[in-house]
């Protein structure tokens, strides 16, 4: 008993300690936070959003381009002048003013308007799929920091349970109903239990700052106002189109094809008219011209293209055929891990309900003399396993609502677009 009264102010006063550094743990935020919805709303102001509509913009502007025909080309050319004899003068000059202009046979300017659109049509599939990869990104790091806040909420009520049974062993140990290593067991619990807290709210403000970066929001995030992870998934049916990515694939697939329509055309001749005036300053008299002009093909046939064109098509031929077995299998396993998720969160938060009533009951049990503060420090770490299982578990259903909602082409908790 000596030895318990030199002891007993030691323990008390560290935990009154650890009970006021508690009370401070969590602070109260003040500003308000955006919500998962509010960021989803102005997710076209992100980086990879601006980057994809600029993409997006710059092929419609080829697609303009391409529709139009090339210029014609004016030319002066002087003869018979400035030289000897009769020729010393401009009096025999003979001057000649044209126009040249390409006529584009064989489907050239067709040729090249369909390849344009082709890319055009990539274009805006792939700032699709980076809205889609944008907005899944977002509700991950949303969610994350959402669980991260849980999580340190959670070790903050774990500090006060551990404080709440130590100070209940020390009234156990006082009355010498519990020996004096029970006290110093509950003081190293509830240092742990700090130390705990204190990480957990480190990592919590982590998620926070990624969330701030991802969002692009001015001002730091300080806390997750609406609830992403007790959202259900959104049932919504699998996109006739297939997957943004199958999409993607089979644009660049149509559009390799249209490059080698492009260089085919490109080996044919390349027909020019020319229409002009030609004056005979001698004979003081006019006279028009009429010519055609095209490149003989001896020496480059395009070959070397064409071939190049065919092999980018054989190459997007199979990246579209894997896309086609990866949006299959990716499809199964997004469903599979979204049933089995939601199966978990059930299971888990039966797992809470149970502890939570196992800890009130061992938590009776111990004040009255009948359970061991082992049993109740049991029951205890079941009961913060058991909810830490339940935030774990509504993390992974929100991973596999991202994942089906890529595959559905569509933004994680929102409806099909």
């Amino acid at each position: 008993m000596p030895i318990f009264h030199r002891q007993r102010p030691r323990l008390a006063a560290s935990c009154a300690l650890v009970a006021v550094l508690a009370a401070f743990s969590s602070p109260a935020w003040a500003d308000p936070s955006p919500t998962y919805a509010q960021l989803l709303a102005r997710l076209d102001q992100t980086p990879v959003a601006t980057e994809a509509r600029a993409l997006e913009e710059a092929a419609e502007a080829r697609v303009r381009q391409a529709r139009v025909r090339p210029n014609p080309t004016v030319s002066l050319e002087a003869e018979n002048m400035l030289g000897s004899g009769p020729f010393s003068g401009f009096g025999a000059a003979d001057t000649t003013l044209s126009v040249s202009q390409d006529l584009e046979l064989f489907g050239r300017r067709g040729a090249r308007i369909d390849a344009a659109r082709a890319d055009a049509n990539t274009a805006a599939l792939r700032r699709n799929l980076a809205n889609v990869d944008a907005a899944g990104r977002l509700a991950l790091v949303y969610a994350e920091a959402e669980a991260a806040q849980r999580r340190a909420d959670l070790a903050d009520e774990t500090l006060t349970l551990t404080l709440a049974d130590t100070r209940a062993a020390l009234v156990l140990v006082e009355e010498g109903r519990e020996p004096l290593l029970r006290g110093i067991q509950g003081e190293s619990e509830a240092a742990a239990a700090r130390a705990a807290a204190d990480e957990a709210q480190a990592e919590r403000d982590a998620a926070f700052a990624r969330l701030t970066a991802v969002a692009q929001l001015p001002a730091p995030v300080t806390s997750v106002p609406a609830s992403l992870l007790d959202r259900p998934p959104v049932s919504a049916p699998s996109a006739s189109e297939g997957p943004p990515a199958l999409r993607v694939a089979e644009a660049e697939r149509e559009a390799a094809e249209r490059r080698i329509a492009v260089e085919r055309v490109r080996a044919r001749p390349d027909i020019s008219a020319t229409v002009g005036v030609r004056r005979f300053e001698a004979e003081n008299a006019n006279a028009f011209l009429f010519g055609l002009s095209m490149p003989l093909p001896l020496f480059d046939r395009n070959r070397g293209n064409i071939d190049a064109a065919r092999a980018e098509y054989n190459a997007a031929e199979a990246r579209l055929a894997g896309a086609r077995l990866d949006a299959q299998a990716d499809r199964a396993a997004a469903e599979a891990r979204l049933a089995a998720s939601a199966s978990r969160v059930r299971a888990a938060d039966a797992g809470v309900s149970s502890a939570e009533e196992a800890y009130q009951l061992s938590r009776i049990g111990f004040e009255a003399g009948r359970i061991s503060q082992l049993e109740l420090r049991a029951t205890r770490n079941a009961l913060v396993s058991a909810r830490t299982a339940a935030v774990d578990a509504r993390l992974a259903r929100v991973r596999a609502e991202i994942d089906l909602a890529r595959q559905d082409g569509r933004a994680p908790f929102e409806g099909p677009q």
